[in-house]
């Protein structure tokens, strides 16, 4: 690291805090101020699929035109993106509240987004966000300091439609908002020394509490008046999903819409409702759900992920599809033209 003379004749490495302090440096005067920000990764998941199924020329456009509406998305929440990575960006936050309720509504855009582009494409886009507060310096169109390495890591480490956050970003939030999240314990990040304890957004969970009302506008934006339905059979009971139901959740617990007593299966193992004139399954488990469709030999695999529900089906809740004494129902999607 090259070095740099002080006024009282002393040498200062040269990094950011040199910049300002060195009076012999030419970029003395020069303000590199820190600011406490919500650091926000986000990071695309399933285009590496996309690119194999339609190619760079369609992959490259479809992937440039998510990223700048979650970026659109992300300014109109009052964030600011620093910069793109490729199918990822770099937002920053002035609150830490601010900044994970951004993240949680990037789910409405993704649906919006799935539906518009992929209609017929088998591969759906997702989002996988880490984030974290703490004292940043931006310069030359970047951002550098601790919370950005964390939040970096922290957006490498999640899955598909998961938000990670970071010891210091949740001790932002508010008690209301802290009890969505889930310790994952402590992990190593590299770059860090000792453990980093680690928090879950669940995103999924707020949208199980506050559904309604998103899924009743997006519902009212099919042109195409239709007659829409999933019938659902599991062991005798038949249940019948209407787009103004709202979501029905599938787990052991008793609150949810259809309770599965089966220890393999989560308290709140998936959701399925109606999108934007689609049916679409969300796991969020421990064990997984598997979908087979029609004839189709190979089943559709689920871990915290989601998938259209089309024509008829079987789900599998919490173990594997060989396994012949796995809890399954079996579906049939309708959707007819009034």
């Amino acid at each position: 690291m090259r070095q740099t003379k002080r006024a009282n004749g002393g040498l200062l490495n040269d990094g950011f805090t040199d910049m300002v302090l060195d009076d012999d440096s030419n970029l003395a005067g020069k303000a590199v101020e820190q600011a406490d920000k919500a650091v926000v990764f986000a990071d695309l998941t399933g285009s590496t699929k996309l690119f194999e199924l339609q190619g760079n020329t369609v992959a490259t456009r479809v992937v440039t035109r998510c990223t700048q509406m979650l970026g659109k998305h992300f300014t109109v929440c009052g964030g600011r993106v620093v910069k793109y990575l490729g199918d990822g960006l770099l937002v920053l936050f002035d609150e830490g509240e601010v900044a994970v309720e951004a993240a949680s509504r990037t789910r409405d855009v993704l649906y919006d987004f799935n539906l518009e582009q992929l209609n017929n494409v088998r591969t759906q886009l997702g989002l996988k966000v880490g984030i974290e507060f703490g004292s940043v310096i931006e310069q030359h169109g970047d951002c550098y300091g601790d919370a950005v390495n964390v939040a970096s890591r922290l957006g490498d480490r999640a899955e598909s439609n998961e938000i990670l956050l970071g010891e210091s970003l949740y001790a932002c939030l508010a008690e209301s908002r802290r009890v969505l999240c889930t310790s994952i314990d402590r992990i190593a990040i590299k770059g860090k020394t000792g453990l980093l304890k680690v928090w879950r957004y669940d995103w999924r969970h707020t949208a199980e509490t506050t559904i309604t009302t998103p899924l009743n506008l997006l519902s009212e934006r099919v042109n195409v008046a239709l007659m829409q339905r999933a019938d659902i059979d599991l062991a005798g009971r038949h249940l019948q999903l209407m787009p103004a139901d709202g979501a029905l959740v599938i787990g052991r617990a008793e609150s949810c819409g259809l309770v599965i007593d089966d220890r393999r299966v989560s308290r709140r193992h998936a959701r399925i409702e109606w999108v934007g004139g689609q049916c679409t399954l969300t796991d969020f488990s421990s064990n997984g759900t598997w979908v087979k469709f029609g004839r189709e030999v190979a089943p559709v695999i689920l871990k915290r992920d989601n998938c259209v529900l089309h024509s008829t089906g079987t789900v599998g809740l919490g173990s594997a599809p060989e396994d012949f004494t796995t809890t399954t129902f079996s579906f049939q999607i309708i959707s007819e033209e009034l």
